[in-house]
Formats: C-alpha cells, sequence, structure tokens
C-alpha cells in the first residue's frame, strides 16, 4: 500500500536515549527539561524567538486567539484543514469566510477589507500546504482597521520568504507537530508571538493560569507538552535536513513525470525558501479527480483530498456563516495531494504518475 504518508520514524536507539533520561530525572510533565531543551533548539532552528511548545496544534490555535483577545468576528479562510475553523468556533468567536487566490489557494487579500465590519477583531489565515499567504498585504489591511494577525502555520515549518522565516510574520504564527508532519513530536504544537507580554499570558494560560506554588494569575488550560512527546522532537530534529531533501527529490519526480498533462499546481511565489510539505494537484474537473483517485486505489495508492470540503460548507455551521467561496468550493472538489514521504522511490512516483495520465487521456 502507498499512503498519502508514513510517519517518519527517527533511529530508536536516540528515541530511547532521551527516555532514559526521563527515567532519570522522573519528571514526565510540567514543563520539563526535554521541553526546555527543544523550545532552545527549535527556536535557533527555526530562526524566531521564544517559540512556546504546547499539546497541539489545534490548541495552539485556541491559545493565540485567547491570550491575543480576539473577540467577535474572525476573517478566515474557508480552504485549510478544519481545525482552522473549529478553533475560532470553539472560543465563542465568528468565522467570516472570505474567499482564497485561485493560483496561491491562499486567503486573497483583495476580498479581506469589504468583509470587515464593526465586529471584527483578527485576521486567521493559513500557509496552506506552507505556500505562504500574502503577508505584506494582510499586514498593511490589518493596521489599517486595528486587527489581529495569526497565521496558521500547520504546513510552514522552516518556510522562508525572502531570507526570512514565515513564522515571523503576523501578530503570531502556529505550528502542528503532529505525527503526519516532515517535523514531528507524535503530538505537539507551537506557537510564536511577536510581543513578548502576549507570549508570556499564552505560557500561563497553557498552565491553568498557574504561576509558583498557589498563585493563579490568568485563566487558564492544560496545553502543556509532554517530556514523551518532546524526547521524540529532540530524536526527529537533526533528521530534518535529510527529510525535506528526499521530500525535495520525490517532488522533482512529481514535476518531470506529471509535466505537460495540464494540472494546475500551487503558484510559487518569488524568494520562496518551500519544504516540501505537500504535492497538491488539481483537476480540471470533479469527475477527473474522482476518476483518477478511483484508478489510483486500484492499484493501492491512496492520495488525499487535502483539503475538503470548503469549509464554508461544514455542515454544523449555522446557515449564516455559509458564505459563497466559489474558488474554495471548486479546488475542494478537485484537488488531490499525491503521496509523499522520504521512503517514496522513483518507481513509485512514476507509477502514480503513469496512473494519472491514462486516466486524463482516456
Amino acid at each position: 500500500m502507498i499512503p498519502v504518508t508514513r510517519t517518519f520514524l527517527p533511529p530508536l536507539d536516540d528515541y530511547t536515549t532521551h527516555l532514559e533520561s526521563i527515567w532519570e530525572t522522573g519528571q514526565f510533565t510540567n514543563n520539563g527539561p526535554l521541553v526546555k531543551q527543544l523550545g532552545a533548539a527549535l527556536t535557533k532552528a527555526l530562526g524566531v524567538r521564544d517559540l512556546l511548545l504546547v499539546t497541539n496544534g489545534t490548541l495552539a490555535l485556541q491559545l493565540a486567539i485567547k491570550a491575543l483577545g480576539v473577540r467577535g468576528e474572525v476573517i478566515t479562510t474557508p480552504y485549510s484543514y478544519v481545525a482552522t475553523t473549529n478553533s475560532i468556533l470553539w472560543e465563542g468567536c465568528v468565522p467570516v469566510f472570505v474567499d482564497v487566490d485561485p493560483h496561491t489557494f491562499a486567503l486573497d487579500p483583495e476580498l479581506i477589507e469589504s468583509a470587515i465590519t464593526e465586529h471584527t477583531t483578527a485576521i486567521l489565515a493559513t500557509h496552506v500546504y506552507g505556500y505562504p499567504c500574502d503577508v505584506w498585504r494582510i499586514q498593511q489591511i490589518a493596521q489599517k482597521h486595528g486587527l489581529k494577525v495569526i497565521y496558521d502555520a500547520a504546513h510552514a515549518y522552516g518556510v522562508r520568504l525572502h531570507g526570512e522565516p514565515l513564522l515571523n510574520h503576523g501578530d503570531c504564527s502556529t505550528l502542528s507537530f503532529h505525527a503526519t508532519k516532515l517535523f514531528h513530536c507524535g503530538e505537539g504544537g507551537g506557537i510564536l508571538f511577536q510581543d513578548p507580554e502576549v507570549a508570556k499570558r499564552a505560557f500561563l494560560m497553557s498552565k491553568f493560569g498557574h504561576q509558583g506554588e498557589d498563585d493563579y494569575i490568568d485563566l487558564g488550560i492544560n496545553a502543556k507538552m509532554s517530556e514523551l512527546h518532546a524526547a521524540m522532537g529532540l530524536a526527529m530534529l537533526p533528521q530534518v535536513e535529510s527529510i525535506i531533501a528526499a521530500r525535495r527529490q520525490c517532488s522533482a519526480w512529481y514535476d518531470e513525470c506529471l509535466a505537460g498533462v495540464g494540472l494546475q499546481r500551487p503558484k510559487v511565489v518569488e524568494g520562496l525558501e518551500y519544504n516540501y510539505a505537500y504535492y497538491p494537484v488539481v483537476f480540471d474537473t470533479p469527475e477527473a479527480m474522482q476518476k483518477a483517485r478511483s484508478a489510483l486505489q486500484a492499484r493501492d495508492v491512496y492520495p488525499r483530498r487535502y483539503f475538503h470540503p470548503s469549509l464554508n460548507t461544514l455542515p454544523f455551521l449555522p446557515e449564516p456563516l455559509k458564505r459563497a467561496c466559489p474558488v474554495s468550493e471548486s479546488l475542494a472538489q478537485r484537488v488531490l495531494s499525491l503521496p509523499l514521504y522520504t521512503a517514496l522511490t522513483r518507481p513509485e512516483v512514476e507509477m502514480i504518475s503513469t496512473c494519472i495520465k491514462h486516466t486524463l487521456a482516456a
């Protein structure tokens, strides 16, 4: 079977070495030494400051919304994973969907201002597939209207734009370290705030608002990363460069094998240093996508419809929130993310590509 991805496993000896240190200290959670070590190592590797490690990427979004004091309406993308919308709803805010750019698949900045009302307090956009939003235009709009900017950067580990970490844009960026990501802790996430005071508040909130033994400074929840998950992250970190290199090679094979067949790919903006997190292709019609998908599944190949459905059509949304987003809705009906992981071989990429080309030619 060829799945859409396979979790990369670091050398077991590397992981068990870190586990042994947990057995020695007896500390399994509560901001232990491995969490501190991983936080410092990731801060250096990513070229950022004050990265807060948390339990997962969804809690990272929820904490970001809470720590930044976001209320009311949040302009957001309909083309992302469901956690983006769910986090807004979970925190009692109202998602206002704005359609995406048909070339980059990211939130279309030219549509944002018409959706802003007196109740709008923030923009929550996704660097979908790790390709960047128009961060400068979004920042201009946010400054003009006094809005916070949160980036769901779950796909954007290590991405740089014009030599700078993409994570340094906006008021906050959130990361996912889920097992499906190119860097993972099994489960985990991170938050990067530009304001150190907000970062301090989020840190308190991630541990019940607790400071010292008996002082409760702020409203909080339990979003702490465990030492066990930090151990996996520390074992993974030395592997990231080779992981990205392998994924880059697989992507190049797809580029070569699928050249000229008419599949749409996200536009690569100038100055992008990509991480090769996904390999999405967009077919001309939903029928062509379904035909290719069925043919691949018949060969035991399982691409995924990242991202489907368009989030403005989620069944549990109140009807007034289901604003029409035709570009996102169309993309969601036509997209497949093809298998991409370090162990994927050229013959497998060639087989997948040949299968797709046969369905398009039939």
